[in-house]
């Protein structure tokens, strides 16, 4: 991770671009460190820049990952799917987008590549490439739309697991997430069991083999 806080000052001035350091990023991350080690819990990073804070989350869940799968290498995989498909995050700019995705990509692959070696499955990666794809997204997280797709709303996809190795995928608006979560009081999450408002769906897919999901675009 660069140590690195400013990519240049131009980008400061205009988009307000300041990295943080990888030793800030951990201490601030052990403040919910149990969270962050739960396989399918799931991280919004709406300025995300190239993925700090993302990619320490994912390397913390693949090493839980890791240590509870590692014998099964099905197993393994559909949790490190899990893993990689509970990140999320949003950036004005093209390169941190691309940055991002590839830094995360990367830390699945490296240690999925240690583990299994020639029988890693391209299937399998080509399933980690399509979720980073739809959960890291070029926009403006106050303005809800896209930056390269003008116009066009903040779509994000929640990932469920059906069962050992069935995916379901929801597309929700992102601005209709964070005005359910943010501007009303029946809110999306809850820690004490009362019912919570959820949104309706704005697509659904049919129930998928984990290692077929790049296969919707098809």
């Amino acid at each position: 991770m660069s140590n690195n806080q400013v990519k240049c000052k131009t980008r400061v001035a205009k988009h307000g671009e300041v990295f943080t350091h990888e030793r800030e990023v951990n201490a601030m991350l052990d403040l919910v460190k149990h969270e962050t080690e739960r396989i399918e819990s799931r991280f919004l990073e709406p300025a995300c820049g190239s993925g700090n804070f993302l990619v320490e989350i994912l390397r913390r869940k693949l090493e839980v990952v890791k240590k509870r799968y590692k014998k099964s290498q099905m197993d393994y995989e559909r949790n490190a799917v899990i893993a990689v498909s509970s990140i999320y995050g949003i950036d004005l700019l093209e390169d941190n987008v691309r940055e991002c995705r590839c830094r995360l990509y990367e830390v699945f692959d490296e240690q999925y590549s240690k583990l299994f070696k020639e029988r890693c499955r391209e299937a399998c990666r080509q399933s980690v490439l399509y979720i980073l794809d739809h959960n890291i997204i070029q926009g403006d997280a106050l303005t809800f739309k896209r930056v390269d797709k003008k116009n066009e709303p903040i779509i994000f996809s929640e990932w469920s697991p059906v069962n050992s190795v069935m995916i379901k995928r929801r597309d929700y608006s992102f601005e209709i997430l964070h005005n359910t979560q943010f501007g009303s009081d029946a809110g999306l999450f809850s820690d004490l069991g009362e019912e919570v408002f959820i949104p309706d769906p704005v697509k659904e897919y049919p129930v998928t083999h984990f290692l077929r999901l790049a296969e919707h675009e098809r």
